[in-house]
């Protein structure tokens, strides 16, 4: 999980009082004083909560900070830690929305790129197995990608780079996964579709050896031979010392396995 160290502020001597006088009956004046929490102890106690892990009171805390003192740097501050702490406490689409406001509100502060990069762990925490809907991985991908691009010298930008690496091997996974489903159903030009797009779209993740396999595998079952030889070749040029490559050659190296679906699904699974 990420962090940010963040300054800790002494807490300084200082206090508003503000007077609001009001008339009544036209002869009396009534004055009531109003104490305002000063800023840095505001900042401060929200920093406490945030040590002590309780990073719902840490937010708000830090809202506190913005509402009692909204003109004030801290209260920029304390946006973006108010986030953080949401963050935090797995609280993502509060965080997210959080991270939106500040963006909009400061898009020239020194910490908009630090937003970015939360509001991509955001979602890319929140990538869920390969079996399940994408959209937290699209998002993720998305909002890394915006990082890299507004900020290419950013502190962040080669953490985001990794995990966008790491989120497009999650994609291929995805892909994998359905052409395997395809696969065991004997649904052949289905499966060598979506192997097709691991090897083609996701070429940089750990899936395209075994993509290249399985498109081995399903230009057999058709009978295609050339088709297989052609990719096995591909699959032995780039990756000979996969094990992928050894199963592929086993494959075709066998007359039988070649002109039998049956034997070449049996060889693999």
């Amino acid at each position: 999980m990420a962090s940010r160290s963040f300054c800790r502020v002494l807490p300084l001597t200082f206090a508003i009082a503000l007077g609001l006088a009001a008339c009544s009956g036209g002869t009396k004046t009534q004055t009531q004083t109003f104490s305002e929490v000063p800023v840095e102890n505001l900042y401060n106690d929200a920093v406490d909560a945030l040590e002590k892990g309780t990073f719902v009171e840490a937010s708000t805390k830090f809202d506190e900070v913005e509402r009692q003192h909204p003109y004030s740097s801290w209260a920029v501050k304390a946006q973006i830690m108010a986030s953080y702490s949401l963050y935090m406490g797995n609280k993502y689409d509060e965080a997210i929305v959080a991270l939106d406001r500040y963006i909009q509100l400061h898009p020239g502060s020194k910490d908009v790129d630090y937003a970015y990069y939360l509001k991509g762990l955001c979602y890319y925490e929140q990538i869920s197995d390969v079996g399940r809907d994408q959209l937290m991985t699209q998002l993720a991908l998305s909002t890394l990608k915006e990082l890299i691009t507004r900020f290419p010298k950013s502190d962040y930008a080669k953490d985001a780079s990794l995990k966008i690496d790491l989120t497009y091997d999650h994609l291929a996974g995805k892909e994998m996964k359905i052409g395997r489903y395809y696969q065991l159903r004997g649904q052949w030009l289905a499966a060598i579709t979506r192997f097709s797009e691991v090897v083609s779209r996701y070429e940089t993740t750990t899936h395209v050896p075994e993509g290249l396999h399985r498109l081995v595998e399903s230009y057999l079952a058709l009978g295609m031979v050339d088709e297989a030889k052609k990719t096995a070749a591909v699959l032995g040029h780039n990756f000979k010392s996969s094990k992928w490559y050894l199963e592929s050659y086993a494959l075709l190296d066998d007359p039988t396995i070649k002109n039998s679906a049956d034997k070449a699904w049996y060889k693999l699974w």
